[in-house]
């Protein structure tokens, strides 16, 4: 019985992290296209190094 309520725990954290993780990668692509309109390369490679970070961890958790 504890192992079923762990993993229905676990499965509601990775449903809640899978969630903010989409909404982190909104709001980056927004900064992403602020940069493009704003021509602004330094900004444009920070917001791109985090969308690869968020892109590999929805990878790991088998989200996208």
């Amino acid at each position: 019985m504890k192992q079923v309520m762990n993993a229905s725990k676990k499965k509601k954290f990775d449903q809640q992290r899978i969630a903010v993780l989409r909404l982190e990668m909104d709001y980056e692509l927004a900064v992403l296209f602020e940069a493009m309109e704003e021509q602004n390369e330094d900004k444009k490679k920070k917001s791109t190094l985090k969308l690869e970070k968020i892109r590999e961890e929805l990878l790991k958790m088998k989200a996208m």
